[in-house]
């Protein structure tokens, strides 16, 4: 098992999970922050901390999608190891759905 970032993380990228990984397996794209499976150690602290539920096991209904798309990206974007601002209008995008489809970047 690993934690993945689904879209809830999209428009916001909140990095309160970032301040507590212990091995530092969050990358940053543009709009959103992914988890590297294959360096997470399933420890769990990250989920409590993100405000969005943006965290999730993999073994959850729905993830494979998610799964996918934090190993592609994880090999692509940028490590973050420390707490940053919020993106400035995070605030009207937390509760929307289907962000994915609407504002997804791949930062390449």
């Amino acid at each position: 098992m690993t934690y993945i970032v689904n879209d809830n993380c999209i428009k916001c990228k909140l990095t309160d999970c970032v301040d507590v990984c212990p091995v530092d397996c969050f990358y940053e794209g543009k709009n959103m922050l992914v988890i590297k499976p294959d360096e997470c150690i399933d420890c769990g602290v990250c989920e409590p901390e993100c405000p969005l539920d943006a965290i999730k096991a993999d073994t959850e209904p729905g993830s494979e999608q998610w799964l996918e798309i934090n190993k592609t990206y994880s090999d692509i974007w940028p490590n973050i190891s420390n707490k940053k601002d919020p993106l400035a209008d995070h605030e009207k995008f937390k509760n929307e759905k289907n962000k994915y489809e609407k504002y997804f970047k791949e930062n390449l």
